[in-house]
């Protein structure tokens, strides 16, 4: 039984700490590269690449088993393909093909020109900003679909060449936790993003996909909230605003039975949901600020406590620092949070510790795919460090 947290929803703060390290479980060889290998490396960059266009249509709408390849549950989302709709319209209209590039499959050339000043003037339009809201989102998402069809996998969103898929090992994810990955539309699609690994290795009913700003994600992720109580809903984020609690507080003092009641008697059968806010520090502050909105609507009030997590740097540091030492990517933050819960007695017979152990090892895929890709196409496996604190 949850008595004390039966009236609120719970955010973690992230904590290094030196009970908690992930195991170095892979070595990369850094050789050397040649001039020969330089003038390859730099002939297999990312060229601009068209809009598929074929006999199938792949220029078209979205279309539901499309959508939900790419690791999304919820119907298609019709302010999407109003937008792909809108942007077929002006490439017919102005004789130009849609150009994908880059990162995020962003258009480029004189397209990009032309469809960026229309949909600066259809968003002026808007009046009410929550339809604002939801364009920018829509906007975002259609332009990486569009631009990665065809060219990224959907289940691993890395290029054909670098796919991942057959290295990670499924695992089943205990049933009294859920995830839900909250992403910035930004972090749609893109490559070194690590919440994608949470649904690749315990599935999407498990793990779920709920885009930030599109309102048919947003609707069944509340619903579940509403319907399992707010006693039920922790939100993964540093909110400094509150005094943070560790998990050793919030469940310690209950006993095996109460946590097994907790999890899996009380409304129905439904699970604790970690909420985990998905996309990179300067955009989750919007994303977080959403879910104390929703909050705020679904239950009175939007004050969010905290839980603190005990964790160490993760893989993903190597090739994308944070800002800051208690900051670390998504994967990480659920490695944390199934295993602090597995040093508690009540919690340590869910095999909690195995979960987490998947997931890192789907991270340690990741790293090396992303690290040999960089190499081959001759750019730098390191960042600029942007903390100036030492780990210690």
């Amino acid at each position: 039984m949850l008595s004390s947290a039966s009236n609120r929803v719970l955010t973690f703060t992230l904590q290094f700490s030196s009970s908690l390290k992930f195991s170095p479980k892979t070595h990369i060889d850094y050789r050397p590269r040649s001039l020969h290998s330089s003038i390859m490396s730099s002939a297999s960059r990312s060229s601009p690449r068209e809009a598929l266009l074929d006999d199938r249509g792949c220029g078209g709408p979205i279309t539901l088993e499309e959508w939900q390849r790419w690791g999304c549950i919820s119907p298609v989302p019709a302010m999407v393909n109003a937008v792909i709709q809108d942007l077929k319209l002006l490439e017919n209209n102005i004789d130009a093909h849609m150009v994908f590039g880059g990162n995020g499959g962003k258009l480029q050339g004189d397209f990009k020109i032309q469809e960026d000043k229309k949909h600066r003037a259809k968003y002026e339009t808007l009046a009410d900003s929550d339809k604002k809201f939801q364009f920018y989102s829509a906007r975002q998402i259609a332009c990486r679909l569009l631009g990665s069809r065809g060219y990224l996998c959907q289940k691993c969103w890395l290029p054909m060449e670098d796919c991942m898929c057959s290295k990670v090992k499924p695992s089943s994810l205990w049933h009294g936790i859920k995830f839900w990955v909250y992403m910035h539309p930004k972090d749609f699609l893109r490559q070194n993003n690590t919440g994608k690994l949470l649904w690749q290795v315990f599935g999407v009913q498990a793990a779920t996909l709920c885009l930030y700003g599109i309102s048919e994600d947003e609707e069944i992720m509340w619903n579940a909230f509403k319907d399992a109580g707010k006693a039920k809903v922790w939100c993964l984020y540093p909110n400094h605003n509150n005094a943070p609690k560790t998990v050793q507080d919030a469940f310690s003092h209950q006993t095996s039975a109460d946590m097994e009641c907790a999890y899996s008697l009380t409304n129905k059968d439904r699970p604790l949901n970690f909420v985990l806010i998905d996309g990179t520090w300067s955009n989750s502050a919007a994303t977080f600020r959403r879910v104390k909105e929703q909050a705020k609507l679904a239950w009175g009030e939007e004050d969010i406590p905290c839980i603190s997590l005990a964790t160490g740097a993760s893989a993903m540091h190597k090739l994308r620092p944070q800002p800051s030492w208690d900051r670390t990517c998504t994967a990480a933050a659920a490695i944390s949070v199934l295993a602090e819960l597995q040093l508690l007695p009540e919690c340590s017979t869910h095999g909690l510790d195995k979960q987490a152990e998947a997931v890192e090892d789907a991270l340690i895929v990741l790293l090396e795919v992303l690290t040999t890709r960089r190499l081959r196409m001759g750019r730098s496996i390191t960042r600029k460090v942007r903390h100036s604190r030492d780990i210690c």
